[in-house]
């Protein structure tokens, strides 16, 4: 959100306009030329103070207060790449996959409540999450849908806002159970997290919010509260965004690490007097708020967790402010960086710096976020990032790190560099980069929606401002999701954006997209893409690609408390090369996945072997399985 430029509104200070005393005149005849002289001259000086005060209110008093004025940065001209040897080929070979909106048709009837009746308060552009999971293990996925609320004191009258449940019937048609399964929660939800933190069989849910988080226990497909138990509401003044379980030490159960975005408060938002130029009261910049702190939480074992914070060292303080926090946290992807066995988390902050925080494996990290290369863009500049995602997507050793980022500034597609804590930004190179500047990207992962054994970058797009495209030509408030087809690394355009011609033209419907999330609903071995938006409702798209690729999908089941395998990764090797993924369902923007693991194989594959390397460094292989089918891999026992 840094292309906000703060002035302000106020009168300029008042003009010193005193006239020297003059001795009286001796003669009258040089009375009336005394007079002249210092009449002309008091003119003079008159003018010159004037405009000293106008000097003043321009340069000075305008820079004390937030009138904002948006302004389109300077645009550099970026070339995409040449597609290189064989282009013209590869362009006859750019996939052609209709995606279908289903919404209405497949039972979704949810509106997302910001809140929003005209004060411009910044939560009111950031919500909301979604989720896909298996709530009640029937073996397909179900869709949780978070939602906010209106501000105190302005309710309609109208039904209450709540977040949403809905049941799959296996063939990607939903029904609301919220009510029943107790998920009709009121409250200012931003986003959420799916894992068996208990170790039961079923999965629990974590909604973090503006206010007190919700950690939810599944009881049999009945949601009880346990936050107060649990120790995880984490302050009524907090505002807490993307959030992830994963195994930090690797000792079998699940902890939990939840973004903090700003120091924010109404009062604070209102006293700021942000607007639009030429259009009155704006949505403010997070540059007018200070940092907060993120949360990691521990996981006792015994349904309870500690906050080890600070001790943990993700606290990361500024160092001309002492005790202020650098972070403005929106997106965090736990991966293992370094491959030392242990999970690091990345996290993309808002205007400020990106993090990554290293796992020295005792239950500490490092952040190495500028020593790494991903702090900030290649001019040395922080950007307005949001969500994010990591996978090894030219299939080898080398990881990538997508993260999408404000309007006016590329997405950042952070590369591996030989060495394991190094990162180059090959958004520009790869072709991925050009084509995001104009667009303002919230949620964003990999994965891959045609099924050729390529990941594939997906971004949900969509601006804070309804009335942008007054002052900014180039910019609108609903904004059309992108997809790039990865081309393969053989070309020297590796992402090529996918138009209408290829999507078809309900994906490319302009939307306020927020939180994103894929999973195959309809069973049919290909992945369907779930976006939320804010104030509006979600859009459900059904891949409804007839490419005939062959895949396969793995559902992970572990043997201790981490039921899920999450951070669990799978290498598999076939005819046609090596893929490598990860088993972590949070990503992209306040959103979960589908905890199944989908590999696309291209045409023509007989039989393949995959190893599972579980958490617990457990390496385990599978082989002679066939094409085209879901199965499930439980972890040996020790």
């Amino acid at each position: 959100m840094d292309e906000f430029n703060l002035d302000t509104e106020q009168t300029g200070g008042p003009v010193d306009d005193r006239i020297s005393d003059v001795e009286e005149p001796i003669v009258d005849e040089e009375n009336d030329e005394i007079i002249g002289v210092m009449l002309r001259r008091s003119l003079v000086l008159i003018f010159f103070v004037a405009m000293v005060g106008a000097f003043v209110y321009v340069f000075v008093i305008r820079e004390s207060e937030p009138e904002i004025a948006i302004t389109e940065t300077e645009r550099k001209v970026v070339q995409s790449r040449d597609l290189g040897a064989g282009g013209d080929a590869m362009l006859a070979t750019i996939p052609k996959v209709k995606f279908t909106d289903v919404t209405e048709n497949s039972g979704l009837a949810f509106d997302h409540e910001n809140g929003a009746r005209g004060e411009k308060l910044l939560p009111e552009t950031m919500g909301g999450g979604c989720a896909f999971l298996d709530y009640d293990n029937d073996g397909d996925q179900d869709i949780l849908l978070i939602n906010s609320m209106p501000w105190e004191g302005s309710q309609s009258g109208g039904p209450v806002a709540t977040s949403q449940l809905y049941e799959n019937d296996g063939q990607g048609n939903y029904t609301d159970v919220s009510e029943q399964a107790g998920l009709d929660l009121e409250m200012y939800g931003m986003g959420c997290a799916v894992a068996d933190y208990d170790s039961d069989g079923d999965v629990d849910v974590f909604i973090s919010a503006l206010g007190s988080n919700r950690l939810l226990r599944n009881d049999d497909g009945v949601f009880v509260d346990q936050t107060e138990i649990a120790g995880l509401a984490g302050g009524d003044s907090r505002w807490s965004t993307s959030c992830t379980w994963f195994d930090m030490e690797n000792d079998g159960d699940l902890d939990l690490f939840v973004c903090s975005y700003i120091m924010w408060s109404k009062e604070i938002d209102l006293s700021q007097g942000f607007s639009l130029v030429g259009v009155g009261r704006a949505y403010g910049p997070p540059t007018s708020f200070s940092g907060d702190f993120s949360q990691l939480y521990e996981n006792n074992g015994d349904g309870t967790f500690t906050d080890i914070s600070k001790q943990a060292g993700i606290q990361v303080v500024n160092e001309d402010q002492e005790g202020v926090a650098v972070g403005k946290s929106l997106g965090v992807i736990p991966i293992d960086v370094n491959l030392d066995g242990f999970l690091d988390l990345v996290v993309s902050n808002d205007t400020v710096r990106n993090f990554l925080f290293v796992n020295q494996g005792n239950q500490t990290f490092e952040e190495q976020g500028i020593l790494a290369g991903i702090a900030f863009d290649p001019n040395g500049n922080a950007r307005g990032a949001m969500g994010i995602d990591a996978a090894n997507f030219r299939n080898d050793d080398c990881l990538g790190i997508g993260i999408g980022n404000f309007a006016n500034e590329m997405s950042a597609l952070y590369v591996c560099d030989g060495a394991a804590l190094s990162f180059v930004d090959e958004a520009i190179s790869t072709g991925f980069g050009p084509q995001t500047r104009s667009d303002l990207t919230f949620g964003m992962f990999f994965f891959d929606f045609d099924l050729d054994g390529r990941l594939d970058i997906f971004g949900a797009n969509g601006h804070l401002e309804e009335e942008i495209n007054k002052v900014q030509e180039s910019q609108f408030y609903e904004q059309a999701p992108q997809l790039f087809w990865n081309a393969g690394f053989d070309y020297d355009t590796e992402f090529i954006r996918m138009n209408e011609a290829n999507l078809g033209e309900e994906f490319v419907k302009p939307l306020v997209g927020r939180g994103a999330s894929y999973a195959d609903i309809d069973a049919d071995g290909d992945l369907d893409l779930l976006i939320t938006t804010s104030g509006r409702s979600p859009r459900l798209l059904r891949n409804d690609q007839k490419l005939n690729n062959d895949w396969l999908r793995i559902e992970l089941r572990g043997t201790n408390d981490n039921q899920q395998g999450i951070g669990a990764v799978a290498t598999l090797r076939y005819p046609g090369g090596v893929q490598r993924r990860v088993m972590m369902p949070s990503k992209s923007y306040l959103s979960q996945t589908e905890a199944v693991i989908t590999f696309g194989l291209g045409k023509d594959t007989q039989s393949f072997e995959v190893e599972i390397l579980w958490p617990n460094g457990q390496q385990q292989i599978v082989s002679q399985i066939e094409p085209n089918q879901q199965i499930r891999i439980v972890q040996p026992t020790l």
